[in-house]
């Protein structure tokens, strides 16, 4: 798929974006470039491959699942700059 310059003066205009008339064709061209690389891709055979999120297996740390009052609202407040009955104490906002 090739992008032309009268495609790159409308993407620029609907994003809102100021692009001056001398750059608008080697932006086609640069944006060209990346839409038949990305077609490149799309040729990969990826069947057989599964899908991850990350490149290295990292099994995720499991924990029971259960409700806790926290055990510790202390430390939790601590560094609060004002607190109440084991609870953060903000500025009303809402009048």
């Amino acid at each position: 798929m090739a992008i032309d310059a009268a495609t790159v003066r409308k993407v620029a205009r609907l994003a809102r974006i100021a692009e001056p008339e001398e750059k608008l064709e080697p932006l086609a061209k640069e944006l060209s470039g990346i839409l038949a690389w990305i077609e490149q891709l799309n040729e990969v055979d990826t069947a057989d491959v599964e899908p991850m999120t990350t490149a290295i297996h990292t099994p995720l740390p499991m924990r029971e699942d259960e409700v806790t009052d926290g055990g510790a609202p202390e430390r939790v407040l601590a560094n609060a700059p004002k607190a109440a009955n084991n609870f953060f104490v903000v500025p009303k906002v809402v009048e």
